[in-house]
């Protein structure tokens, strides 16, 4: 066959992704948090853009910096109404500033909290101890996990610090005896055995059964306890019930406030006498504008390389503001469709939420569902029921006997409510449960029962006995 090179010439029709569509989307898929730091960037980036002034603040500005007639003139000319018009995008209700607190709380203020190392290395220099001594403590607490539990052992530590093993267990002895109790175990057993030394008042069974069956305590397994120990199960059942006050992760007691998440919510949802409002909460949010003097040098340069500069950043600028508000529209639009298609969770609680998916939505609002998908990724609502997760919203469900969907949620409400009045002697089997589902509307299988069991980390019956 015979290369040759020609020329065609044909007509094609493609989808391309502009760089201010991709931006666009981008802007969709942020959190308020998000969206904020990616606006700070862009100010820095972009000298057209400014953060908006209000009230006081907006007056100073006018009065420090001024501007000159021919500046006026220049602006006047311009149709800047024309130029900046979007009559796709209605105006939306927004989140008022002044219904915020003004004046940061406490917390605001407050230091993190020292982390679990920093507060044994504290409770260390307190000690009296020689100078290798410390140093093995200091080599001890900064092999101590999160938990509290210490990972090595004494023989691994020794060679590596060149000490005797008698010397690191004399260090890891003090160390046993720091707050919080049990901190430095090298397993659950010392842990707890090293609590109830801490302990005035310690059940007679307690001893024993955390040295010689734990195992048989994790599997619930009391009547072979109690053959074994030559007591009744109820003593069994008291002392272990003693064993669970204790803590199994000591370590979490200190520092924990500083792995705290705060959620600021996207949206919020109020209730106005019957009916409900979507507020996009834009708190945390500059609001941007164009500056005014660049819009004044755009008049004045006619075609010259300064105002070829300012009008490609102007355009990006436009296009940002579009798309920012794009994304509220579509987030309010969104929002607004899920409450009313979740209006009976919001009147009753949970048991009344309904099975809902992306399509749902999408079909209710026109637009594809990754769309939809994007604009309540990462986003939290707040609601009168609390704050959820945008995503929550979308579970699946099953049928009752009249045919009605109900979701997942509401079943796993149903379920732990009755799991919750049961009787702790006979707990209820998930055939059990099952059946009583059904007496209340909800036809689910027994393998459905025990799937959304496991899902709420709940035992099974063997398991939740009591004797």
């Amino acid at each position: 066959m015979r290369i040759t090179y020609n020329l065609k010439l044909e007509q094609t029709q493609k989808l391309i992704m502009t760089p201010e569509l991709q931006q666009a989307i981008n802007l969709l898929q942020l959190s308020s948090l998000e969206l904020q730091d990616f606006l700070q960037e862009e100010l820095l980036n972009n000298p057209v853009l400014e953060i908006e002034e209000t009230g006081a603040e907006a007056e100073d500005a006018d009065k420090k910096e001024g501007e000159p007639p021919e500046a006026a003139s220049d602006r006047d000319s311009i149709d800047w109404d024309q130029y900046f018009r979007d009559q796709d995008i209605e105006p939306l209700p927004r989140f008022n500033q002044s219904n915020a607190e003004e004046t940061p709380s406490f917390d605001s203020y407050l230091s993190r909290d020292p982390s679990l190392q920093e507060y044994l290395l504290m409770q260390l220099g307190l000690c009296r101890l020689s100078v290798t001594q410390k140093r093995i403590g200091e080599f001890l607490i900064g092999n101590i996990d999160h938990n509290g539990y210490l990972n090595g052992s004494v023989a691994e530590f020794a060679s590596l610090l060149g000490v005797e093993e008698r010397d690191v267990t004399e260090v890891l002895s003090v160390i046993h005896k720091f707050d919080p109790s049990g901190v430095g175990a090298r397993d659950l057993r010392e842990c707890l055995l090293l609590q109830l030394a801490e302990r005035t008042t310690v059940h007679p069974l307690a001893e024993v059964i955390i040295r010689r069956h734990l195992p048989d305590v994790a599997e619930n397994r009391f009547k072979k306890i109690a053959s074994e120990l030559g007591v009744e199960p109820a003593e069994v059942q008291a002392a272990v019930d003693f064993i669970r006050i204790l803590d199994p992760k000591p370590g979490r007691l200190v520092g924990g406030a500083s792995d705290v998440r705060y959620i600021v919510p996207d949206v919020v949802v109020e209730k106005v006498a019957d009916d409900y409002v979507v507020l996009v909460n834009e708190l945390s949010v500059p609001r941007l504008t164009i500056n005014a003097y660049y819009r004044s040098i755009l008049g004045r340069e006619g075609e010259s390389v300064t105002s070829s500069f300012i009008k490609s950043k102007l355009d990006s600028a436009l296009w940002l503001l579009r798309s920012i508000e794009q994304r509220r529209l579509t987030l309010y639009r969104v929002t607004e469709t899920i409450v009313r298609m979740q209006r009976g969770f919001l009147d009753g609680g949970i048991k009344l939420l309904k099975p809902m998916t992306l399509r749902h939505v999408a079909e209710e609002l026109g637009v594809h569902e990754s769309t939809v998908s994007r604009a309540t990724a990462n986003k939290f609502v707040q609601t009168p029921r609390g704050i959820y997760p945008l995503k929550f919203f979308f579970a699946s469900g099953v049928e009752d006997q009249s045919g009605e969907a109900i979701s997942s949620a509401s079943v796993k409400s149903h379920l732990r409510e009755l799991i919750d009045s049961e009787n702790v002697y006979r707990p209820l089997s998930d055939q059990k449960l099952a059946e009583l589902l059904r007496l209340r509307g909800i036809v689910v299988s027994r393998r459905t029962v025990a799937k959304y069991r496991e899902e709420m980390a709940i035992p099974p019956s063997s398991k939740r006995k009591r004797h």
